[in-house]
């Protein structure tokens, strides 16, 4: 069960949110969390019991290290072994499956016959639980946060079913106020209805829509020119808008709950560099690599090679954290790495500025030339597909992809197109139309009508997972 799904629209959520409107403040956190429980036992009743130990387990070891000295060695202890056990957890559905393909790629060249491996499911959100599960843990341990001593306060918290399959990772710091006493008001609830309405929008009218193409395009032998690039960009517009759009989607359902997301994503595609991009895209994600990663290696305490060299592995490791599939995740963050560290020393060299126009446009071009390699299932995929954008195969457009382009493809790619750039131009619209009626009525109803066309494309096809779902 996905957002984006029949039953979620038409039987989960609406009988959630009755039951939530209905019950008392004091017993809010406990429909909520019944019912993040429910998600996840209808998506799978063992994930269910891994969340829920995992749950148990991070709020037993908070409570002992708040009861621990401050400057004990049993306080560190405890952390970094409860740190320890969560990336075990997280490493063994992550990469069990591509380590035991590598030793039987390995064993096999050498005329052993190939192990025999039953490969391991990786539970739904898993990665964004064990993050929150951490930053909460390193929070209690500075004393940034105090210690949550109810189980269903911080069970709730970790469970929420609006973010944390996945995203946007939240801090237990930003809803601590909230998960003790919110208001469930009439204007939050409309104005987190608009913003899932938002979400829905981007995530069903563009990101679905390019879906088949681009599957199509990453799967096509010695793709042309035109078939690598079409399915590059497509997918850098699918990404942009399946992630930010479930974001979206997050965001209004906690606004309709009572609880204030912070935003995930800021225009990321009109970024002039590639540390300007970062400060932009996941926004809870680069904060959390930031403050409990990078900061934690050193940062740029050590001088400017410990700098490069925490910037490198910070990245290199958020490539690891996005999955197991293969190693191009490690090889897509790694270039991130070098990308920062090379944007590092250009912008404190004497060397001269480069202009905004030309900055902007390198930008784009090496962040769609990385989501080549990360949406590529295998590395020689990879390399078929920037061999075809470097013009080394053919010019035209192949068979397989002329087949399955559609004008409705076009309208995808020029609706976001026009999305991305539309916040370049609603300041200028606001400040000549606000006041015409019109105007109103357009910014109002839009949303209103997506959903509507949205709900009926979800009922005409099957559910399309969110990407970040595989993370």
């Amino acid at each position: 069960m996905v957002f984006a799904s029949l039953e979620f629209l038409t039987l989960f959520l609406p009988a959630f949110l009755l039951l939530y409107a209905l019950a008392r403040p004091a017993w809010r956190n406990v429909v909520l969390l019944t019912g993040s429980w429910l998600f996840y036992g209808w998506l799978s009743p063992l994930f269910l019991f891994l969340h829920m130990t995992l749950s148990v387990i991070a709020w037993g070891g908070a409570l002992l290290i708040a009861r621990s000295p401050e400057d004990g060695r049993w306080r560190v202890g405890v952390l970094v072994s409860l740190i320890t056990f969560n990336t075990l957890v997280l490493c063994w559905y992550k990469y069990a499956n591509i380590l035991a393909d590598t030793w039987s790629d390995l064993i096999t060249r050498y005329g052993a016959l190939p192990m025999h491996w039953q490969r391991v499911a990786l539970p739904a959100g898993l990665s964004f639980v064990v993050l929150q599960a951490i930053s909460y843990l390193v929070d209690v341990h500075r004393r940034d946060v105090p210690v949550e001593r109810s189980l269903i306060n911080y069970a709730t918290y970790i469970s929420m079913f609006g973010h944390s399959v996945a995203g946007p990772i939240i801090r237990y710091d930003w809803v601590r106020r909230e998960l003790h006493q919110r208001v469930f008001t009439w204007s939050n609830f409309a104005l987190g209805a608009r913003r899932f309405m938002v979400g829905m929008c981007m995530k069903v009218l563009i990101g679905d829509t390019l879906s088949p193409l681009i599957d199509i395009a990453f799967h096509v032998q010695t793709p042309s020119f035109s078939d690598a690039w079409i399915g590059c960009l497509a997918y850098s517009l699918q990404l942009f808008f399946d992630f930010a759009g479930y974001s979206a989607m997050a965001i209004g359902l906690g606004l309709m709950l009572g609880f204030h997301f912070p935003e995930n994503f800021n225009r990321p595609y009109l970024a002039n560099s590639i540390q300007d991009f970062w400060r932009r895209w996941h926004l809870s994600l680069s904060s959390w690599l930031r403050d409990y990663l990078y900061i934690a290696l050193g940062g740029n305490r050590g001088g400017a090679l410990s700098t490069y060299r925490n910037l490198f592995l910070t990245m290199a490791i958020a490539g690891l954290w996005h999955g197991g599939d293969s190693w191009n995740y490690l090889l897509w963050g790694s270039a991130h790495g070098v990308a920062l560290c090379v944007d590092r020393a250009w912008s404190r060299s004497r060397l001269p500025t480069v202009p905004a126009l030309v900055s902007h446009g390198l930008t784009l071009l090496f962040v769609c030339l990385g989501w080549t390699l990360f949406r590529s299932p295998t590395l020689a995929v990879a390399l078929d597909m920037y061999a075809g954008q470097l013009g080394a195969h053919e010019f035209a457009l192949g068979d397989a992809l002329a087949v399955t382009l559609r004008p409705a493809h076009w309208l995808a790619a020029l609706t976001g197109l026009l999305a991305i750039v539309a916040p370049l131009l609603t300041a200028r619209c606001e400040q000549r139309w606000s006041q015409r009626r019109l105007w109103v009525w357009m910014v109002a109803g839009w949303p209103v009508a997506g959903f509507m066309l949205s709900f009926a494309l979800i009922a005409s096809r099957e559910a399309v997972p969110f990407l970040y779902f595989q993370f």
